[in-house]
């Protein structure tokens, strides 16, 4: 049976469109959808399937959650999107922290991803710890995103795949330089250069190459780098999985949306703001992996600093 979704209002699917106009105008304006999108898998990946806790629920909002080692530099994006969400309060944080990583992903040439909105704003945020530590390798990564998110080994691949935009910044993670030629490109090009060994100027993390030494992940990074759409379709079903991790309505442990914007509806669940322009080129982060991954557009020529 498939994932049933709370029904929105109206307005609310009004507000969610028209916020979704202003996300792509602003994140094309400002080169900063890794930051964006960054946001929105941190947001998401804090969800553990046995306590049913963290996820996609807006709570990286709070300082508390903000002040986690594997968001440092956060706040910035959290900064950034406030004026725009301030012109839609009646969505909330929850939905517009995942449409906004749905709409950096669209912004620089990725797949469509899906998103249905109805997420509730959860008031108290997750314990530290549950984000992926780019330094350790594959078993890490299926404790992680598998055992602690309920996601597949094709998701973990298809999701290590973000990395073709953004990079690292030495001063933040020890790590330094994009994956990729084109840092501002969702594209395939990620699982080209992990297939095409060490090269100058590009970084490959050790949990970038546990990709290449894993018997079970090595074949989906070769049908990737061989394969764009087959990337892009396994991309947009893994992003969709991770911003909907624990969606549900009507269970103990995730309560009614609240009657202004959602109909009380049975739903089934499977198992499963810095303003001044140099400040933002110089502190855009990039999407997932921890504090390990952040922007430095300025490379080649391919991008600012977003």
């Amino acid at each position: 049976m498939g994932k049933s979704y709370p029904t929105v209002s109206a307005d609310y699917q009004n507000a969610v469109e028209k916020a979704k106009k202003k996300l792509r105008g602003f994140i094309a304006e400002k080169r900063c959808a890794p930051l964006i999108l960054r946001l929105a898998w941190h947001s998401a990946g804090t969800f553990d399937v046995k306590t049913k806790s963290g996820g996609p629920y807006g709570t990286i909002k709070h300082s508390a959650e903000l002040a986690h080692g594997a968001n440092n530099g956060l706040d910035i994006a959290v900064r950034l999107l406030e004026p725009i969400k301030e012109q839609f309060p009646i969505l909330t944080y929850a939905d517009f922290y995942q449409l906004g990583g749905v709409v950096a992903v669209e912004i620089t040439g990725g797949p469509e991803v899906p998103f249905h909105p109805g997420r509730e704003d959860k008031p108290e945020p997750p314990p530290e710890g549950r984000l992926p530590d780019a330094t350790k390798g594959s078993d890490h990564l299926r404790d992680v995103f598998g055992k602690a998110m309920g996601l597949s080994d094709q998701d973990i691949v298809a999701l290590s795949g973000g990395h073709t935009i953004g990079a690292a910044h030495k001063e933040r993670s020890g790590f330094e330089g994009p994956w990729t030629s084109n840092p501002l490109i969702f594209d395939n090009s990620y699982f080209k250069e992990l297939l095409s060994g060490e090269k100058e100027g590009l970084l490959k993390l050790p949990s970038d190459t546990a990709l290449l030494s894993d018997p079970v992940f090595r074949p989906l990074v070769e049908k990737y780098a061989a394969d764009e759409d087959a990337f892009f379709a396994d991309y947009s079903e893994a992003h969709l999985k991770l911003s909907e991790l624990g969606y549900c309505v009507g269970f103990p442990w995730q309560p009614l949306y609240f009657a202004s914007v959602v109909s009380k509806a049975s739903l089934s669940c499977p198992n499963s703001l810095a303003t001044d322009a140099d400040e933002i080129l110089q502190l855009a982060v990039v999407p997932w992996k921890g504090c390990l991954r952040y922007s430095s557009m300025a490379r080649n020529n391919a991008a600012q600093k977003c």
